[in-house]
């Protein structure tokens, strides 16, 4: 020792800096940052990642994905065990555990409250109320669950409230803790609907009377956490539920997955969640959420595009972070980016074939390498269709002309079509001589400003002329939804291991939900459908395909990347890696205070 660690030693911890002495009693809070503002806390209206990720850590489905398993593996979150099903996939049967409450609101005024089978059933009904307008209407109406469909209609025809406690065969209580779901068709995958907390986590029905519009406001859940703070688009304070009962963590890692089975070894048997509270930063700049993470005020992050130069350079862990203990991991992210035409816009929708030529043409003329390797800095491959990398119905072997960059035939295109530069101005011109000005909405940020520049260069070599209309991406969502938007470009990373829920994008009956294109193809809406009643097998993967075909050849969607993440992680952090096909992470995770503060403040 020399002198001033034994000084140190001897004195206590008295003589120590006044940090590291509280540390010791400080609360183990995770930080972590949101690259996109969220919109809403109340499960039914949750479309966006970002208030999933929040909604996720409140509410509980009634299953989950085991925190360590890969492949991913359903297993039981407020069920007792797995449901009891069918042999032809009608019926589902789950039965909830006793005991579990949700946390203390005054809603309840003053009396605990436990969870219970109608719950779920609420709350699944709530979809399907007109009041609520959810953008997840679409997706349950798609399970076929019997009867709840048309106490949404009679309520339109009517104009009168839902009708919550009329029962229907499709979803009831048949007691206290049994849940039955009765479907008007097989739907062999329902358990992967019955997995997602940040939608179809149970909302108890006296919070929802309470606090009425504003029950984005007020999530109360049966989860690890409740809202503490909520700055919109800037700041959210999650903290631990008191009330949240005793789970244990564990898991079944895959063998050979050190990581993993190191993780299970130093927490099994520990208390959920690991840590006392989650902040949550919105930090739309790449640049000042990158300083976030290197000054340490940030415990964990997907690393920009724009800072994975410094941070992995040629796919190592930069030295300097290698030596603070800092950890990384790459991946290919089970997602795709898209940019969509409204179907219904005079200028860019229509099925004609001048329409359908100049939706081809834009995306001939798009240059996704460009894309890739500037705005993405080489983060990201082609994407051939919708259907995500790691679920089934991907199929890396298959290629489509949807990757294709052809500025010639795009100009032929659009000559054979009428589209021409009539006055000479270097621009070309609708069929019938009127200007041709495309618009597209786009997020303030200066990743976002890359993007913008890679599509007015692609469109500007051939000709085509386009404007940029920037609002934060909740506003730009809402205009989507209500068909004011004429392009726009955003992602979906799916929520379960199948690519079904990638091609709702371009389901008819999805309009106006997560159908932003307003896309409606009788033959298309043929092989959805199909594709919920298939078993998996190699006619369902053909489907797959099929489907994406049809999406090729009318072009409401130009399909562009899968992109590549690393995520970053700061050495007193533990049990993190991000999940996919869920949202569930954070409990997760624990946090090492002391070596935090002694660290950041070196």
């Amino acid at each position: 020792m020399d002198r001033r660690s034994w000084s140190a030693a001897m004195l206590g911890a008295a003589a120590l800096p006044r940090w590291i002495a509280a540390a010791a009693d400080a609360p183990r809070i995770l930080r972590v940052a949101l690259e996109v503002a969220e919109t809403t806390f109340d499960p039914v209206g949750v479309a966006d990642l970002y208030s999933a990720m929040v909604t996720a850590h409140i509410f509980e489905a009634p299953y989950t994905y085991d925190p360590l398993a890969l492949p991913v593996k359903p297993r039981p979150l407020t069920a007792t065990g797995m449901p009891e099903v069918s042999a032809d996939f009608r019926v589902w049967t789950v039965r909830i555990r006793p005991g579990i409450f949700f946390a203390d609101d005054p809603a309840f005024e003053g009396r605990p409250r436990e969870l219970v089978a109608q719950d779920y059933v609420y709350s699944f009904k709530r979809f399907f109320d007109p009041a609520t307008r959810s953008p997840g209407y679409s997706t349950y109406l798609e399970e076929g669950v019997i009867g709840v469909d048309a106490l949404r209609q009679k309520a339109l025809a009517t104009n009168k409230p839902f009708e919550y406690d009329t029962e229907v065969e499709g979803v009831r209580a048949l007691d206290r803790y049994t849940l039955q779901f009765r479907l008007a068709a097989p739907r062999p995958r329902f358990l992967y609907t019955l997995c997602d907390s940040s939608n179809l986590g149970a909302v108890a029905r006296e919070v929802v009377r309470r606090y009425g519009d504003d029950l984005g406001a007020h999530p109360v859940g049966t989860g690890p956490y409740r809202l503490k703070f909520w700055r919109r688009s800037s700041f959210i304070a999650l903290e631990r539920n008191p009330g949240f009962r005793e789970m244990r963590y564990d898991g079944e890692p895959a063998p050979g997955d050190t990581v993993a089975e190191g993780w299970l070894a130093r927490f099994k048997g520990r208390r959920l969640p690991l840590n006392d509270g989650v902040e949550i930063s919105v930090i739309e700049e790449g640049q000042p959420r990158w300083l976030s993470f290197v000054t340490g005020q940030v415990d964990l992050l997907r690393v920009p595009p724009e800072f994975t130069e410094f941070a992995t350079p040629n796919g190592r862990l930069a030295p300097s972070l290698a030596k603070r203990g800092v950890s990384s991991r790459r991946y290919v992210n089970p997602d795709y980016t898209m940019t969509w035409f409204n179907m219904e816009d005079p200028v860019v929708g229509g099925y004609t074939p001048e329409k359908v030529a100049l939706r081809r043409a834009i995306s001939l003329a798009y240059n996704v390498e460009r894309e890739i390797q500037g705005a993405r800095r080489g983060q990201a491959v082609r994407a051939q269709a919708a259907m995500p990398p790691g679920t089934y119905g991907h199929d890396p072997a298959y290629r489509s002309e949807n990757s294709e960059y052809d500025p010639a035939r795009a100009k032929a295109l659009l000559d054979l079509f009428g589209y021409v530069d009539r006055d000479g101005d270097g621009w070309r011109e609708l069929p019938d001589g009127r200007p041709l000005v495309l618009q597209m909405a786009t997020q303030i940020s200066y990743i976002e400003r890359q993007f913008d520049e890679t599509w007015q260069k692609s469109l500007a070599a051939v000709g085509l002329r386009i404007r940029f209309n920037p609002a934060q991406w909740p506003e730009n969502f809402k205009a989507a939804r209500a068909g004011r938007l004429q392009m726009w470009s955003l992602a979906s990373t799916s929520a379960q291991p199948d690519a079904q829920q990638a091609l709702e994008y371009m389901y008819g009956p999805a309009i106006g939900e997560g159908n932003l294109a307003r896309f409606k193809l009788p033959a298309f809406d043929a092989i959805y459908r199909r594709l919920l009643l298939l078993p998996d097998g190699p006619e369902r993967a053909r489907l797959f395909i099929e489907a994406s075909k049809l999406v090729l050849a009318y072009m409401p969607y130009r399909i562009q990347v899968h992109r590549v993440y690393t995520d970053v992680t700061q050495p007193w952090i533990s049990g993190y890696r991000w999940p996919l096909f869920r949202r569930e992470v954070w409990q997760y995770v624990d946090v090492d205070v002391a070596m935090r503060e002694r660290m950041t403040h070196s």
